[in-house]
């Protein structure tokens, strides 16, 4: 517990108010609440998730994981996510550190530990007992911002270090194979970076699984068993939670928002932003805006 204490004191340092803050180590973000959440949809990049306070649930595919200061989330590929803080108050607020994967870094060091190893069925997000090694890597790492010049030098060192953890870990089987070139996992990868580059227009099947190498039925079953959705249900989360940022930081109009992001039909767009937000795109937005006022 001395060492989530001690990562909890060091992201207290280096945020002073709630929010999500990019740092001046490469891939690394600090977290602040001050309050529960409500559910919040958004893609989670491939990434190390440690909670130094509090705790939150992340769902996918109507599955749902509870990550906390003794659990660690790994998110293996890019997801669409529902998270929702569930401690945190303003006395003990929640503080967590979010560091993005280095696929080329993960892959030389699977290279160095003798490769792949046998596939694995595993998911590609998982919630793990939290290592003492781990922590005390991600305390140094995120403590580096009380030196900025060593970043550059240490940060790639300590992060090997963290990469090397997570692959000695419960959920290493799985970042073994997204590393591997020639996996099904790394396929799987491939067809989610096709449709995150072109979400808002109208994808076949077929040539996202072109993209990614692989057949159709392979692409659907690897993508269902990693993400817990087909590719389409991928591409149409990416698609609403494109259109609620435009509403939210651009302004937009629902129907502009809607179109932007590739429907066509208003009530189409509508009724699968209700049925992801919980609300119609007009009511989700005022009461988005009422609740930042307010904060």
């Amino acid at each position: 517990m001395e060492r989530v204490a001690q990562l909890a004191s060091i992201i207290a340092r280096h945020t002073r108010e709630p929010g999500m803050f990019a740092s001046d180590v490469p891939r690394l973000s600090l977290i602040r609440g001050h309050a529960p959440t409500d559910p919040t949809p958004a893609v989670y990049e491939a990434s190390l998730c440690l909670i130094a306070q509090g705790s939150k649930r992340i769902s996918v595919g109507g599955d749902s994981l509870i990550y906390d200061a003794a659990n660690y989330l790994v998110v293996s590929v890019d997801l669409p996510l529902v998270g929702h803080v569930l401690e945190a108050s303003p006395e003990r607020p929640y503080f967590c550190c979010a560091i993005g994967l280095d696929m080329t870094t993960l892959a030389d060091l699977v290279v160095a530990q003798g490769g792949a190893g046998a596939p694995t069925a595993m998911p590609a997000l998982a919630v793990c007992p939290s290592d003492p090694g781990l922590i005390d890597a991600a305390s140094r790492l995120v403590a580096l911002l009380d030196t900025p010049g060593d970043i550059a030098m240490l940060a790639p060192l300590i992060e090997r270090e963290i990469l090397y953890r997570l692959l000695a870990g419960p959920h290493g089987p799985m970042l073994r194979h997204i590393a591997a070139g020639d996996s099904h996992l790394r396929q799987v990868s491939r067809a989610i970076a096709t449709i995150r580059g072109a979400f808002d227009k109208q994808l076949r099947i077929r040539d996202i699984a072109d993209a990614a190498g692989m057949s159709e039925s392979s692409l659907h079953a690897h993508f269902k068993a990693m993400t817990r959705m087909t590719p389409l249900e991928y591409q149409k989360q990416l698609r609403l939670q494109e259109a609620r940022r435009l509403m939210l930081a651009e302004g937009a109009s629902a129907g502009s928002a809607g179109f932007a992001v590739g429907y066509d039909s208003p009530s189409q767009f509508s009724r699968e932003y209700r049925r992801l937000f919980g609300a119609p795109p007009r009511r989700d937005i005022a009461q988005m805006q009422d609740a930042l006022a307010s904060a």
